[in-house]
């Protein structure tokens, strides 16, 4: 997958408590009840092409994504309710962008959709990030990330903030209509994955104890932000919505959490860590596939995943 942006340095020593520096993020799953609406959104607002398809029964699961970086499965499910803001589920996905001008490109591109919901920009002090909601509720960040020289650090802890971010300005700044004109053929991939819990302490059982994410913000009320080698964060867990919250019901919405570590040593590592903390999971050889105490599906798999197998997930 040569054409995502890598937020991750490469390293190949198996932590048995962690996850492998290399660790990353791939594709989100979606369950969506107008997959043609919701294809088009994704294209013309994201500029994403479509990849691959594939008819499962009634389902029709569509793959799009930027040259052959997959970085949304659309999983056709009509008949299922639509998102309960207030349940456990997707907070945002956040689409990483390789510089100043891709991010600029895209968030115009979504700001022009009348389909779109600006709901906002913020300096982040690690980066600069857009804030949009899709036609069917699911949040969407849109960011790129400043050089780590420039990340600074209290208390062992990396500094991270929500400032305010003039979007008018960061388009007059970086905005180039070259860049628009070229779409999906810039880079992108997805940098984190943010999460709606019940609470957080569960969550931080899970993601950091079991699936061995480690913190690197945890002094926002009620969220809680972790990473592997350094990153300022993979995932993220917020209760501001959705406090208390029980399994989740079956609703449109979020449907994996796609991770990618780099060798099988790392999935054997995992697999010891769940089985230390009494979680099931399913071994598929190249992947580890479990649900996350609200019933989330996450994907812990080799990286290079075809689109094959993550239509067959």
């Amino acid at each position: 997958m040569s054409d995502s942006v890598d937020p991750t340095p490469r390293a190949s020593s198996v932590d048995e408590r962690n996850l492998n520096d290399a660790t990353g993020m791939d594709a989100v799953t979606l369950h969506v009840g107008d997959l043609e609406s919701m294809s088009s959104y994704y294209s013309d607002a994201l500029a994403l092409e479509p990849i691959e398809e594939r008819s499962r029964g009634r389902e029709v699961h569509r793959v799009l994504g930027r040259g052959r970086t997959p970085m949304v499965r659309l999983v056709s499910t009509p008949d299922l309710p639509g998102v309960d803001p207030r349940q456990a589920g997707l907070f945002h996905t956040a689409f990483l962008f390789e510089d100043p001008a891709s991010l600029a490109a895209t968030v115009y591109r979504a700001a022009r959709d009348p389909r779109s919901r600006f709901v906002g920009s913020s300096d982040h002090l690690v980066s600069e990030a857009f804030y949009f909601t899709d036609p069917e509720g699911n949040g969407i960040e849109l960011y790129a990330d400043r050089d780590r020289s420039e990340w600074t650090y209290a208390s062992g802890r990396l500094r991270m903030d929500t400032l305010y971010l003039d979007p008018n300005a960061y388009l007059r700044t970086h905005l180039d209509e070259a860049v628009v004109a070229e779409g999906p053929r810039r880079a992108g991939g997805v940098g984190h994955v943010h999460l709606q819990v019940g609470d957080i302490g569960t969550a931080r059982a899970f993601y950091v104890d079991a699936i061995g994410f480690e913190t690197t913000v945890d002094t926002y009320p009620g969220a809680l932000f972790a990473s592997a080698g350094g990153y300022h964060h993979h995932v993220a867990m917020n209760t501001w919505n959705s406090a208390g919250a029980g399994p989740r019901a079956s609703t449109l919405g979020l449907g994996d959490v796609a991770i990618t570590v780099p060798a099988r040593q790392d999935l054997d590592a995992l697999i010891a860590r769940l089985k230390a903390h009494g979680l099931d999971h399913a071994d598929t050889g190249r992947s580890v596939v479990l649900r996350d105490p609200w019933g989330t599906q996450v994907t812990v798999a080799l990286p290079g995943t075809s689109t094959d197998e993550l239509l067959a997930r």
